[in-house]
């Protein structure tokens, strides 16, 4: 396996993914979903395993309304993903000029009020997840006047 190589990960609502590992599955899937007032554009890699398939990365960019902080984007993916807060032991990375959060194997950040992005991978990949994290940025440039 070679874990450091990366390759390009497309563009997903607006964000150029720079890099996915290389051995992440090639079977590459886009999906738009909401959950609780919040869109989610979502792009999956994974693998056929014998007993079907394994998701190696997701990466979703979420926007609405009530992702107003990095707070409320927690509160919000805690209980999207179901996690108890009290045994959901997050640190702060950097993203560009902003923190976001990662338990090893998730990361999250808000890009502005109401549009954030949180990437997820096995623990097979955690190594690879703040360097793929920190790849997604926003495809628009301010040029200024």
């Amino acid at each position: 396996m070679s874990s450091g190589e990366m390759r390009d990960g497309g563009t997903l609502d607006g964000f150029h993914i720079g890099q996915v590992p290389a051995d992440v599955g090639d079977e590459v899937s886009d999906f738009a979903t909401e959950w609780d007032d919040v869109r989610f554009a979502s792009r999956v890699w994974e693998r056929q395993v014998p007993d079907g398939h394994r998701v190696d990365l997701r990466v979703h960019v979420l926007r609405g309304d009530r992702l107003v902080d990095l707070t409320a984007l927690r509160d919000f993916l805690g209980e999207y993903h179901e996690r108890d807060p009290a045994g959901w032991h997050l640190s702060e990375f950097e993203h560009g000029d902003s923190l976001g959060l990662t338990d090893g194997v998730q990361a999250f950040w808000l890009v502005e009020p109401g549009v954030a992005v949180n990437v997820l991978t096995t623990p097979e990949f955690s190594e690879s997840l703040l360097p793929t994290a920190r790849s997604i940025q926003a495809e628009h440039s301010d040029t200024g006047e």
